[in-house]
């Protein structure tokens, strides 16, 4: 039956499960580990029992284990609570399929739920069976150490932080025991141990010249005690060096990993990921269409203005059908640090601005928040856990926290453009020109038409802007209607913008950023919420109707500024605000179909060379679709949920 290296090896495999630990919030998880590994001996001590060919093994300990998650997991819906029927293998199934929704759905570490619990079981079981086959049914221990491995590879692919020296000791010295009871096994075959002895062979024998004495004045022999001491020492030898070159290899070679299993080179070095936010867009109208109208979060500031909106996403790229943002690429270089600013605002730099701190509580039952509600442009951020910044777009989310529950202050730089200061903004940088200007060639020419039709006439950038606003909220006949579908496809958005003129606030920010890039300004659509409504000195309440959307505009010298396209008030987004910069000044003639906008077209010239339109019905050539940014992947939900 071959026992103690059974049991040897259900340990290392265990040992070698230690290592998954910073993937899970609490222990729970081990015993259920702890079980399929026994599991799965069991059945390998009863193949042997029964004298099963080697190959056959790995069938009873896979056996073994389905029927130890059939016991753990599923015994209610088992032939006497142990016998696996089909409805307890469809139970097992359906949480399966719901653990691997969760594991997804969370960033390490994440809680131990029972289709996760399952998952992991399942999988540090089938490690087991390929250790116990390799080990014991093969006899080849040193092969084992590879399934062992693939365990720590799990946490080393999903968290930025090494595994940790403790986890990794551990697992080491699981694999080096299986070697040295193999190895022990392996010698054992040869007989007992003989210790090594001084003898004397005849003089002139074979043995005697065997011993190193032809004279026959005796010498030492190599007995088999000896070839046992040698080959243990020499199976010492070889794990040690193997665990030295796992430790090693990793800190030496680049693109193995950036700072090595046990992060020996330590500073700010460190794997970066994609971030897979879900899609911003999809859960908008939800939050508007809340029956109870939940509070979602309170806020004190002391700003003498008045607060403006709580910016969550930026949505930078359209494809054709639907506003998304492109892939953040996140590292521990972008984590947040205590008393740390955050990267300067983008183009915020001979503009006026005013510093504004806020201080924002959100409620406890508010899930799924990994990206916080800030006043536009946020320079600092103090909050428990781990939050990280995009420098693109000043985004703070985190891979693994939620903002439900939590306190945080930010410090921000709001920018204070008059109308003035944008009417005499100065040429686009050429990057800015590129990226946020893009858009795909198949956008249907009586859209670009009418975006040059509205903004006929007007003399510069922001002239175009204020027009296209007015256009959306006095002059173009629109409606604020919440039962109109959320946009799926291009032929939604030409259907608002030419014949319904009906939608909410997701409708009017998308058309007007689009609208705003034919003509050539750099535009993005901004999502949040609205500056809530007052509940006490300094205090403001903000609730899931105030969820917005709104488009955001870059002018140099002030950086991204926001427009507001939606209706407000009582026949519209009831706390939508427009900034006094967007409407007109009567006397410029701004936004006006008067005044200086009879003065035709010009444009300035961008930094770099590049060209930006100042009211020019064509603006610059949009790059080509494939110029854009991969698109993220999206999920089902974005707004975070308040029940």
């Amino acid at each position: 039956m071959r026992l103690r290296m059974t049991m040897t090896a259900a340990l290392a495999t265990l040992a070698g499960a230690v290592g998954l630990a910073p993937l899970f919030e609490t222990a729970g998880w081990f015993a259920a580990a702890l079980g399929a590994v026994l599991a799965v001996a069991a059945g390998g001590l009863a193949a042997r029992r029964l004298r099963l060919p080697v190959p056959l093994q790995p069938l009873a300990g896979l056996l073994g284990l389905l029927l130890g998650l059939n016991l753990f997991y599923a015994a209610p819906e088992s032939l006497l609570g142990v016998v696996p029927t089909p409805g307890s293998l469809r139970h097992l199934a359906d949480l399966m399929d719901a653990g691997w929704g969760s594991a997804h759905r969370y960033a390490a570490p994440v809680p131990v739920l029972p289709g996760i619990e399952l998952l992991t079981a399942a999988g540090v079981g089938v490690v087991a069976v390929l250790v116990d086959f390799l080990a014991v049914g093969l006899r080849r221990a040193a092969p084992a150490g590879l399934p062992l491995l693939a365990m720590y590879s799990v946490p080393a692919a999903v968290r930025d932080e090494g595994v940790g020296w403790v986890p990794f000791a551990v697992g080491a010295f699981g694999f080096l025991a299986l070697l040295m009871a193999d190895s022990r096994e392996q010698v054992g075959g040869w007989g007992p141990l003989v210790a090594r002895r001084r003898w004397s062979a005849p003089r002139g024998t074979a043995a005697g010249d065997a011993a190193g004495d032809p004279a026959g004045g005796g010498g030492d022999a190599a007995l088999p005690g000896d070839l046992a001491g040698t080959a243990t020492s020499g199976g010492r030898r070889i794990a040690l060096g193997a665990v030295a070159v796992a430790v090693l290899l990793p800190t030496a070679v680049p693109g193995l990993q950036q700072r090595g299993i046990l992060d020996l080179r330590g500073g700010s070095g460190g794997d970066t990921r994609t971030v897979t936010t879900p899609d911003p867009l999809v859960s908008l109208k939800r939050e508007l269409t809340e029956l109870d109208d939940s509070v979602v979060l309170t806020y004190r500031t002391g700003d003498p203005i008045g607060p403006g909106y709580l910016r969550l996403y930026a949505l930078d790229r359209f494809d054709g059908d639907r506003w998304t943002y492109s892939p953040l690429r996140s590292g521990p270089d972008d984590r947040l640090r205590e008393r740390d600013r955050l990267p300067s605002p983008p183009g915020l730099s001979s503009g006026r601005s005013r510093e504004v701190t806020t201080e924002v509580s959100v409620r406890g039952e508010v899930r799924d928040m990994t990206f916080l509600p800030l006043p536009y442009a946020p320079t600092q951020v103090s909050i428990d856990g781990d939050w990280r910044v995009d420098a693109e777009s000043l985004m703070v989310y985190s891979l693994r926290d939620s903002a439900g529950g939590r306190d945080y202050t930010v410090r921000s730089a709001i920018p204070q453009p008059s109308g003035e200061d944008l009417e005499n903004a100065g040429g686009y940088p050429a990057e800015i020109v590129r990226r946020y200007t893009a858009l795909p060639q198949t956008i249907p020419q009586e859209v670009r038409a009418l975006a040059r039709e509205v903004a006929e006439g007007a003399t510069s950038a922001h002239d175009q802007a204020v027009r296209l606003q007015r256009w959306f909220t006095e002059t173009g006949g629109f409606v604020y209607d919440l039962s109109a579908p959320a946009p799926k496809r291009r032929s939604d958005l030409v259907d608002f913008l030419l014949h319904s003129k009906r939608g909410y606030c997701e409708q009017f920010a998308a058309s007007m950023a689009l609208m705003a890039r034919i003509l050539g300004i750099p535009a993005r659509v901004a999502m949040g919420y609205t500056a809530g409504v007052q509940s006490g000195p300094d205090e403001w309440t903000v609730r899931s109707r105030d969820a917005h959307a709104w488009p955001e505009l870059y002018f140099p010298g002030s950086g991204w500024v926001r427009f507001e396209p939606t209706p407000s008030g009582l026949q519209g987004q009831g706390t939508a605000t427009a900034p006094s910069y967007s409407t007109p000044m009567a006397s410029t003639g701004v936004g006006t179909d008067s005044g200086s906008s009879s003065s035709g077209d010009s444009g300035s010239a961008a930094d770099g060379g590049a060209t930006a339109p100042q009211g020019s019905p064509s603006g610059p050539a949009a790059p080509r679709p494939q110029d854009a940014a991969a698109e993220p992947r999206a999920a089902e939900d974005g707004f975070p949920a308040v029940p």
